[in-house]
């Protein structure tokens, strides 16, 4: 089983001390290449403000994601459950969960992302900004992680459960097949399924924290949905391709 998490636009600070970025040690090797040619056009924009700012839509009090940006190298890691911010990785709260499914979440989650496409849980990265919807000069991201990503997604066996966001499910599209599934965040209303904004995220982190927590490599969606069912989890069929997390 593959989850699939969206990145979040806000960063921990911090890391390791004394450690650094490095490529050859992040996960998913054969993706090596399109990292260092995002990673180079984020740095060459990242030194001139204005650039930034356009590139990457930042505002007025902003200007240190560019920061961030100019200094990504020598800047120290953490593992990426624990750099991302904001409602989803609230929710997880990665920082408590028990060693078994921290190594769980390093197997079965991969955290997309505009900078290095794809990374396991627990793989070493930097502070950084660039989202999928930035507009890096002379450099599609679009063209640099779909055929790329596509590849990685095709190869995966077993189920895969696509909990991203769906700009950046369009950087790379989980494959069209029986054991692999979207999943939107819904309310019950009547027996009218809503689809929901601001609980979105916070219903995929809780999602994912009982999936690692329960630590089960299921087989199938058959079995997934079982198992939600015992966790009381509402999780249902919807539209084909996809699964409705009721919240």
């Amino acid at each position: 089983m593959l989850i699939l998490l969206p990145p979040s636009e806000t960063k921990r600070d911090g890391g390791a001390e004394g450690s650094r970025l490095a490529l050859g040690e992040l996960s998913f090797p054969t993706l090596a290449r399109a990292r260092r040619k995002v990673l180079r056009a984020l740095e060459e924009v990242s030194r001139d403000a204005e650039a930034a700012a356009r590139a990457l839509k930042l505002g007025p009090t902003q200007a240190h994601e560019a920061e961030r940006n100019r200094r990504i190298r020598r800047a120290p890691v953490m593992p990426a459950l624990d750099r991302y911010d904001g409602v989803l990785y609230d929710a997880l709260d990665a920082a408590s969960l028990p060693d078994a499914a921290r190594v769980f979440a390093q197997e079965h989650v991969a955290i997309a992302s505009a900078l290095f496409g794809l990374t396991r849980a627990l793989d070493g990265i930097p502070a950084y900004r660039v989202s999928a919807d930035s507009r890096l000069p002379g450099l599609s991201l679009r063209r640099v992680w779909v055929p790329e990503l596509t590849r990685i997604l095709e190869a995966q066996d077993g189920v895969v459960l696509d909990l991203r966001s769906e700009s950046y499910a369009t950087l790379g599209p989980a494959p069209t097949r029986a054991d692999s599934a979207f999943v939107r965040v819904v309310s019950d209303e009547g027996g009218r399924k809503r689809a929901l904004n601001h609980f979105n995220k916070a219903g995929k982190g809780r999602l994912t924290r009982e999936l690692l927590l329960a630590g089960i490599d299921h087989p199938d969606l058959a079995s997934l949905l079982a198992w939600a069912s015992d966790a009381g989890i509402r999780l249902e069929p919807g539209a084909p391709g996809e699964l409705d997390l009721v919240v």
